[in-house]
């Protein structure tokens, strides 16, 4: 944030994620339509009355994922931005619905790293960071597993000096 003639202006986070943030979103999409592209693709190989019906919505689903699989990866790694200050944890994602979330240092409860098996094969780590917030955790994705546990650290760090009973 910034201060000028008595008003705060919000800037974008500085921070993009891992540029290996795409590769992994990449396959998260063509997982997500491999599946069901198999299961109509195997019910069309054996049940012939029903071939064409099967069979057709597995290619325009196949050619919609593969070109969501190439096209959005790329998009969301325009628009994910985050960063950590002495004050704050600043996400922004989204690429239809814009979302903007502030983590105040004194409102974090928790700070978690994650690596589920797709994010392992990438390198990559996810860090939660829980609030009083009804809105619920704050997430930082497509970080490099190692800056995510430096990251992770350094807030563990900042929120242990921050005054505020985080509720």
């Amino acid at each position: 944030m910034t201060r000028g003639e008595g008003t705060i202006r919000l800037r974008p986070p500085r921070n993009r994620v891992d540029t290996r943030a795409v590769g992994w979103w990449r396959a998260q999409c063509l997982l997500l339509t491999a599946v069901p592209v198999a299961v109509l693709g195997v019910l069309g190989a054996f049940i012939a009355p029903a071939r064409l019906w099967l069979l057709l919505p597995a290619a325009v689903l196949a050619g919609a994922g593969l070109l969501c699989g190439v096209l959005l990866p790329l998009w969301w790694y325009r628009t994910h931005r985050w960063e950590v200050t002495d004050d704050a944890v600043y996400v922004s994602t989204g690429v239809f619905l814009r979302e903007w979330r502030i983590a105040p240092m004194s409102r974090i409860q928790t700070v978690d790293t994650v690596r589920g098996p797709l994010e392992q094969l990438f390198g990559l780590a996810t860090v939660t960071v829980t609030t009083a917030s009804a809105k619920g955790a704050v997430r930082i994705e497509g970080l490099a597993h190692e800056a995510a546990a430096g990251l992770a650290e350094r807030l563990t760090r900042i929120t242990q000096d921050t005054p505020g009973d985080a509720t």
